[in-house]
């Protein structure tokens, strides 16, 4: 069900064959990672997570923080149906026998009080080990451990993200406007990221910490989130990859059933498929 070049099957697993793919089809992989989510915030992409939800199964869940913007909540609070509903087709994967592992981030800092308890099934986590079904074992975290500036000068981090917000609803409707013209969709917070050198500096020192820490616990890779920038790359053997986020890339990580990596990028939900 996941179409693939026979040089892909072909290709060792690890995170250097990474591939970007967005078929809308019904699949079912071994694990899927999401993160950074940001339910309870006007920018989250939840109408296309469900869409994912719907079209997707996997026997391990592991959402990998900032699943719930509690600092969004606490400056407004905003929660529509499509939240819930998510909320609930987690809980439903969990009935269906799935395992769901959730591990709380900065924006949901407050579940952390609760790790090794379960709600209706989900289990509470602050990090996990992950082995593959070739055998590879990743270490999964959120990642705002490693982030030096939520540590070091959180009144950066809140200028940071005032800013980040702004950046995001400018570019959603900016996003509208290319989709209404047949154009493709363009991140603006990915260009600016990009673009700006202390930014490529900061990601690149986080990816380097992550990886130095995985490397002395003696793993072979590790699975973060919380930078919002969708990657899958071997740094000095240690295979990184971060899931991305559900604001801007809408994108997820993948295990399918042969051990195979993939990052997964879905594509805009049918509603408004039908007005571009």
């Amino acid at each position: 069900m996941w179409p693939a070049s026979s040089s892909a099957a072909q290709a060792p697993l690890h995170a250097a064959e990474a591939a970007v793919v967005s078929a809308h089809l019904p699949r079912h992989c071994r694990t899927i990672w999401l993160s950074d989510v940001h339910l309870g915030w006007r920018a989250s992409e939840a109408e296309r997570l469900l869409d994912f939800l719907k079209n997707h199964d996997a026997d391990n869940w592991y959402l990998v923080g900032d699943m719930v913007d509690g600092w969004a909540l606490k400056r407004s609070w905003y929660w529509p149906q499509v939240h819930n509903d998510i909320v609930q087709k987690l809980l439903r994967k969990v009935r269906k026998g799935a395992r769901v592992v959730c591990i709380p981030g900065n924006h949901d800092e407050f579940l952390r009080n609760f790790a090794s308890h379960e709600f209706g099934g989900i289990t509470i986590q602050t990090e996990v080990y992950h082995t593959t079904a070739t055998g590879r074992r990743l270490w999964v975290l959120h990642g705002d451990e490693f982030d030096s500036v939520i540590h070091f000068a959180p009144w950066l981090t809140s200028i940071g993200n005032n800013g980040y917000d702004a950046m995001i609803l400018v570019g959603r409707q900016i996003n509208r406007l290319r989709r209404w013209c047949g154009a493709r969709e363009w991140s603006l917070s990915a260009f600016v990221k990009g673009s700006v050198k202390d930014i490529v500096r900061f990601v690149s020192d986080y990816e380097r910490a992550l990886v130095r820490e995985a490397r002395r616990r003696g793993v072979d890779g590790v699975v973060c989130g919380h930078i919002h920038k969708a990657e899958m790359r071997c740094v000095d053997g240690i295979d990184y990859y971060n899931t991305g986020d559900w604001v801007e890339n809408c994108t997820a990580l993948v295990e399918h059933d042969n051990g195979r990596m993939e990052i997964v990028r879905w594509p805009v939900v049918p509603n408004e498929r039908k007005n571009v």
